[in-house]
């Protein structure tokens, strides 16, 4: 009984129950609780009437979270660091058992962090933070391009309007601050066209340019990067799904073949049959033997 004890594969065992949708559920309401705690601290009318109660919480909540990291700890070993999502749970948490005191009381402020771990237990949000991260390469294009118009309407309209409105376009970084304004469509029409339309009536021309080019051609761009990675994240998730389920099927077909080729395969006189042969050639009166007659 010790030696099967001993051989038990525990650690498979323990990754299965950590996985569980059950355990699953658990945490993302601990995380959730967790998040209105650290919300209510920082009411100081709740805090003077439940103040010891909601620490006490805190950090029950907070051991909980260090357990459940010690235990994946536990189960993948040195390849929990290699995973990103698995450092980010192991850095969030850690930032909770610093001491906020001194210089580093701002950690305290950090606590609030432990919320987002929720990214990393829901797939969904998981799968949309993975299309951010893969957009980013992307976007950095779309930036440069947004950069470039930005500079060149910039010295355009400090050119053109600085002198009549150096509130607005007297310097470069004026000019580049009132033309983020207009691509935000924040106050861009009374606030800023149509007082430079008042001196100069053609201004519209080279606004309506800057708005379209910027607004609703390069800003719709940051959104296509990111649905299209989005989507491509999606499709190498499904992917890998898919090629899971192909191995687990292949390696049930190969289980099923083996299980014809033994039954098909001759045996030799004498040899030990498998014991589903021997109970399905088993006579009735083996199985259930005849009871004595009673004695007259």
């Amino acid at each position: 009984m010790e030696n099967v004890i001993r051989t038990l594969p525990w650690r498979p065992a323990l990754q299965d129950w950590l996985e569980r949708p059950v355990v699953q559920r658990t945490l993302v309401a601990l995380i959730l609780l967790n998040a209105a705690i650290l919300g209510l601290e920082t009411s100081p009318a709740i805090m003077a009437d439940w103040g010891p109660l909601l620490v006490a919480a805190d950090r029950a909540l907070l051991a909980v979270f260090v357990v459940e990291i010690a235990l994946r700890i536990a189960v993948h070993r040195l390849a929990f660091f290699r995973d990103p999502w698995s450092v980010f749970d192991f850095a969030v948490v850690a930032i909770a058992l610093l001491p906020a005191s001194g210089p580093l009381a701002v950690l305290r402020a950090l606590r609030v962090l432990r919320v987002l771990r929720l990214i990393t237990l829901v797939p969904s949000m998981r799968r949309v933070v993975g299309g951010l991260l893969a957009a980013l390469p992307g976007l950095g294009s779309v930036v440069a391009i947004i950069a470039i118009i930005f500079y060149v309407s910039a010295v355009i309209a400090t050119q053109l309007f600085g002198q009549a409105f150096p509130e607005f376009f007297g310097t470069l970084g004026d000019s580049a601050f009132t033309l983020f304004q207009v691509m935000t469509l924040e106050s861009w029409a009374m606030g800023v066209v149509r007082p430079v339309m008042a001196v100069y009536p053609l201004a519209w021309l080279f606004f309506l340019a800057f708005i379209l080019c910027s607004t609703f051609t390069l800003l719709n761009l940051f959104i296509a990067v990111i649905v299209s990675a989005i989507q491509a994240e999606h499709a190498a998730e499904s992917a890998t799904e898919a090629k899971a389920d192909a191995a687990t099927l292949a390696q049930l077909r190969d289980e099923i073949a083996q299980l014809r080729r033994d039954l098909a395969r001759p045996r030799r006189a004498g040899a030990a049959r498998p014991w589903y042969a021997a109970r399905r050639n088993a006579p009735v009166a083996a199985s259930y033997p005849a009871k004595p007659l009673p004695s007259t």
